[in-house]
């Protein structure tokens, strides 16, 4: 058993990317980001209960990554089933007590981040739209974390929008990805709107969310005063968002669906860049 097999299954992109979207939630709501513990305690829950999730994930689809070939480090067996369990709990144990640092708010956030995500890779994700909405409340979730984490429970709309363009370019990633997983869903009976409904109406509908996310997007320029860097980036954003709703559309199959997630990936980091410009030139 390997230390880089250990690292591989908890995906560190996507735990490092989890991390930022607390910071940019703190960034949104305080037009800052404190250089403190609970600062960095913040960010290190997002990673590590993201990267729980990652090593649940492995452990439950493992008879669907062996069958499908894939070169994962438990189907490799370069980690074991008895190492993913106790690494999950350790992340999991850790994510909790990092989010304790700054009161019970965040704590009960992060239990609830834990418990989707768990839900998620044990059932949800065989239901396939619900699954969907499971995935993209785990993004949207970090958000609204980091917003409790600068300001505790206190409204602030740009806040919540940019939680809501995260949450509906999630979903249309994640029904734009069952197109390229209808193979490997198949072993474990997963409901996805690709596999019951075909892969057309798949990006119908992942392209719908798209174009919902640009929209929700649009709401701060129409309804509060943004930055000129705000408008720039999330214009770009929103232009590729436009793109791969045609394309999507357009192109659906399997190599189009995965060249439309990585790009959708790349949006909405360029949309977090959008949001963090707004909090801090707002300040």
């Amino acid at each position: 058993m390997t230390v880089s097999g250990y690292i591989a299954i908890t995906r560190p992109v996507n735990s490092l990317m989890i991390g930022l979207a607390v910071l940019v939630g703190e960034a949104v709501a305080i037009s800052t980001i404190r250089l403190d513990l609970g600062t960095v305690a913040g960010y290190m829950t997002g990673v590590f209960i993201t990267a729980f999730s990652m090593v649940i994930n492995d452990l439950l689809d493992f008879d669907v990554d062996r069958a499908n070939g894939a070169k994962r480090p438990l189907v490799m067996g370069t980690v074991s089933m008895l190492g993913a369990e106790v690494l999950s709990l350790l992340l999991l144990a850790a994510g909790l007590v990092a989010s304790a640092y700054s009161g019970m708010s965040t704590f009960a956030i992060a239990a609830a981040f834990a418990g989707v995500a768990t839900l998620y890779n044990w059932k949800l994700k065989e239901r396939g739209f619900s699954g969907n909405i499971a995935v993209a409340l785990s993004m949207m979730i970090p958000f609204m974390y980091g917003g409790v984490l600068g300001e505790g429970l206190k409204w602030n709309p740009l806040l919540d929008m940019m939680a809501l363009t995260a949450f509906l370019a999630g979903v249309g990633r994640e029904v734009v990805k069952g197109i390229t997983d209808v193979e490997g869903d198949s072993l474990r009976h997963v409901r996805s709107i690709a596999r019951t409904n075909g892969e057309k109406l798949a990006g119908a509908v992942g392209a719908a969310f798209f174009l919902a996310a640009v929209g929700s997007s649009l709401v701060p320029p129409l309804l509060l005063k943004t930055s000129v860097a705000y408008d720039l980036v999330i214009g770009a954003t929103d232009i590729l968002f436009i793109y791969l709703a045609y394309f999507v559309v357009r192109r659906n199959g399997k190599e189009d669906a995965r060249q439309a997630k990585r790009f959708a990936l790349i949006g909405m980091f360029t949309g977090m860049v959008g949001f963090i410009l707004q909090g801090l030139l707002r300040g």
